[in-house]
This record gives structure tokens, C-alpha cells and sequence, in this order.
């Protein structure tokens, strides 16, 4: 790990960024919303799954939702990538990094396993109620929904991680 990190500091880009040394605190903005709107979202797809929010129909209030996730995935990836061509090797050999990259990539997989669940069957036009119709997969909807929205969380706590390791060793 720590040749990859030597490598990607020796980039032109890390170096450009490293010069550019205001970018960073606006990259670090713009992460943390993009991780605030993929929250966001999941909490306003699981409501809906959940049955807490029924303001519009669920095919229509899951693929809006949907939508606003990967634009904001697209977000956290371009900034985090960037994040690390600035600082490589702090953030490379750090655990709270490398725990909440794991966590993320299981939020990645829980979500496309949610979003899969919610599709409509060959007989429904809409995927929440196709899932009231049959108990196995509304079950299915419940325990992804909450699954997804835990793991997302824990990224957004995984990426505050090494604020929090640093504050308990106090």
C-alpha cells in the first residue's frame, strides 16, 4: 500500500493539487453533500418502503430517488479520488479509510440489491405494490431497505472515522 501511495503522489495531478492547496477544504464540501444526498435519498426510498411516506407512487418516488444516489455516488467517487491524489499515503494506510471503503462498497451492492428487489413484476405497474402482494418480497424490500440505509450511515461515520479515533484517544 504505501508504494501505491508513493506512486500516486508522484502524479502530476496529486502534485497539482497539492499546490492548489485551497481546492481541497471545496473538494471536502462537495464530498460530504454528495454523501448527504445519497442519504438522503435512501431515507426518502425506505420511507416510502416502509410505509411511513405515501405522498406519490412508489415507482415513480423510487426511480426520482433513485437517480439523485448514483448522481451523488458519481459525486463522492470524482472527490474522493481527487481527495486521495491529494494525500495518498495519510489516507491509504489509514484503517478508518480502508473500513469505510469496505462499508461503502457493501452500501454500493445493498443499494443495486434494493433497487433490483423494488422492480416491478410482469404484472404490477408499481413496485411497492407488488411487493404488498406477495409477503416473501415485501419482507425482502424491508430488511434491504434497512440494511442500506445502516451501511450508509456507516460511511458517513466510517468517513468522519479517523475525526472520531482521534477524539476517543484523548
Amino acid at each position: 500500500m504505501v508504494e501505491l501511495a508513493s506512486w500516486l503522489a508522484s502524479l502530476p495531478i496529486g502534485q497539482a493539487l497539492r499546490r492548489l492547496n485551497w481546492l481541497v477544504p471545496w473538494l471536502q464540501i462537495i464530498h460530504i453533500l454528495a454523501n448527504g444526498i445519497i442519504l438522503s435519498a435512501v431515507v426518502m426510498i425506505d420511507m416510502r418502503i416502509w410505509g411511513i411516506s405515501r405522498s406519490q407512487a412508489s415507482i415513480a418516488g423510487t426511480r426520482r430517488f433513485q437517480s439523485w444516489i448514483w448522481a451523488g455516488l458519481v459525486l463522492l467517487t470524482v472527490t474522493g479520488i481527487l481527495l486521495i491524489l491529494y494525500a495518498p499515503r495519510r489516507l491509504l494506510t489509514d484503517v478508518t479509510f480502508q473500513v469505510k471503503m469496505l462499508v461503502m462498497g457493501l452500501a454500493i451492492a445493498a443499494t443495486l440489491a434494493l433497487q433490483l428487489a423494488l422492480r416491478p413484476g410482469r404484472a404490477a405497474t408499481d413496485a411497492l405494490s407488488a411487493t404488498d402482494a406477495n409477503p416473501g418480497r415485501r419482507a425482502l424490500a424491508n430488511m434491504l431497505a434497512t440494511l442500506t440505509l445502516v451501511l450508509w450511515v456507516g460511511v458517513t461515520l466510517a468517513g468522519r472515522g479517523r475525526w472520531i479515533t482521534l477524539l476517543m484517544m484523548r
